[in-house]
């Protein structure tokens, strides 16, 4: 049997920082007197109470080296317990929101999907509104450490490809995740100030500054108001979208980047794939948006750039309700959700170098057929795909697809339309947010879907976060039998 116990202890000490951190909204609620402060106080005092004694409890099992069981129960065990107890602001502040509401609420935080159950978002107390973006902040941090230390040490999806990149933590996962962590986390406060000071110079006020800046770099996509960034137009969305790219770049390229290693930023081929489909995507549609809607040429280009760069980063913010365009820009947005950014980075989705493997892979196959005697082996940055990372990237995208027919059946048994089932089943799995259609689009919320709906979307934003086979290891005997 597995010892769950070092798991349980790291568990325990990050519910102590979560409860802490609490009382940052806390004290942003007293600044504005807006009297929901002992929401947080009480859900403070729970989570950091909970979690102390976790820790203590398996303080006699802390060790630095896990098993490979180990890691993957602390994997997905963070990943539901965090949201639990960061739902509790929202079930005992001044939303009113059930336990169904308040879990789906911080789960699509942390997993930064960024779709929300609040409605009424302009009148919201402050301190709840930068509790959400505390909460996709914290996530985006949370993910990068997670791509950079544990994904590759699971050979999940074929981010073992990765561990070199991840300063080669095998049998090291503790202290390693520690030591990124911290060269992390400097830059990315930087990028996130340098953000805050931006957004403020366009003319956002201070608290909008900060928060959006948070959702921004975390490609969250929460907004402090109901329309998203439909509250802001002009130049702000300019600034957002260099943002929203830089945050769905690796992060171990800047590491190298600050240590003085320019090349690999610019040579490195998930950067130069994610970067140019950005490009003729945000072309495309701005091509459709003029030809189409005989829009002004920069109004066009200004919400092609932003629109494009929000699903496609996964961050889901829409600054233009897109379903009143065209079916072909409809359906590129769908599909663009499927795509997302590169490994390593704050962003969400399939990630774009396993695209880039399916395709080296299958122009190998293609070659191999045309001349069976030739040798041809898939190629990524050069160097040969070996066939631990091709099989695993192959298992992906198959998991992905039975999982994305999974979840759009079970949300149609709970009542759901068709275009709402499958649109919300990507964009949960995705983690990208807004989904199609006129509840759950860009122009909506998933507030009026019903309980097992949601349900269903929280089990499959946390599915997607992991990069499914984190999940789905867990149900098999074999797993609990090792």
């Amino acid at each position: 049997m597995i010892d769950a116990r070092p798991a349980g202890h790291v568990i325990g000490w990050l519910l102590v920082i979560l409860g802490g951190s609490m009382l940052v909204p806390l004290a942003a609620d007293l600044v504005e007197r807006e009297g929901h402060w002992p929401a947080f106080l009480q859900a403070s005092v729970l989570t950091v109470v909970t979690g102390m004694c976790l820790a203590l409890a398996n303080s006699n099992a802390v060790r630095d080296r896990l098993t490979l069981q180990q890691t993957f129960l602390l994997t997905v065990g963070v990943w539901v317990a965090l949201p639990i107890f960061a739902a509790l602001p929202f079930a005992l502040g001044a939303t009113g929101a059930t336990f169904t509401d308040s879990f789906f609420e911080a789960m699509s935080g942390l997993t930064t999907t960024g779709s929300t159950v609040l409605t009424g978002l302009d009148d919201l107390p402050a301190g709840l509104l930068l509790w959400r973006g505390l909460l996709q902040w914290f996530g985006g941090i949370g993910i990068i450490v997670m791509a950079m230390v544990f994904l590759p040490e699971l050979r999940v999806g074929g981010m073992q490809m990765f561990r070199s990149e991840a300063f080669d933590t095998m049998g090291k996962v503790l202290p390693r995740a520690a030591e990124i962590s911290a060269q992390i986390s400097t830059i990315y406060v930087a990028i996130t100030v340098a953000c805050a000071l931006a957004y403020g110079a366009a003319g956002m006020g201070a608290f909008d500054a900060v928060v959006h800046a948070m959702t921004t770099v975390s490609t969250g996509g929460f907004a402090n108001y109901d329309a998203s960034f439909g509250a802001f137009k002009g130049s702000i969305e300019y600034i957002a979208t260099p943002f929203m790219l830089a945050a769905a770049i690796p992060f171990v390229l800047y590491v190298r980047l600050v240590a003085g290693e320019a090349r690999p930023l610019w040579h490195d081929p998930q950067v130069r794939a994610f970067l140019g489909f950005y490009a003729a995507a945000a072309a495309a549609c701005w091509a459709a948006v003029v030809w189409f809607h005989e829009t002004p040429t920069e109004i066009a280009f200004r919400e092609s750039v932003f629109n494009v760069a929000s699903i496609l980063t996964g961050t889901g913010f829409a600054s233009v309700d897109y379903m009143r365009w065209d079916g072909f820009l409809v359906s590129m947005f769908f599909f663009l959700g499927l795509v997302g950014g590169c490994a390593g980075s704050t962003s969400c989705s399939v990630k774009i170098f396993r695209y880039q493997i399916l395709f080296a892979a299958t122009n190998a196959q293609i070659k191999r057929i045309h001349s069976p005697h030739g040798i041809f082996r898939p190629r990524y940055a050069g160097r040969p795909v070996t066939d631990d990372v091709l099989n695993s990237v192959m298992t992906f995208f198959v998991l992905f697809v039975v999982s994305l027919g999974m979840f759009s059946v079970a949300l149609a048994l709970t009542g759901l339309d068709f275009v709402t089932s499958v649109s919300g089943a990507a964009t949960a799995l995705a983690n990208v947010g807004p989904g199609l259609g006129a509840t759950i689009g860009p122009a909506g919320n998933f507030a009026p879907l019903n309980d097992p709906a949601k349900w269903v979307l929280i089990a499959a934003m946390l599915t997607g976060r992991l990069e499914l086979m984190a999940v789905y290891v867990l149900f098999t005997r074999r797993f609990w039998m090792a």
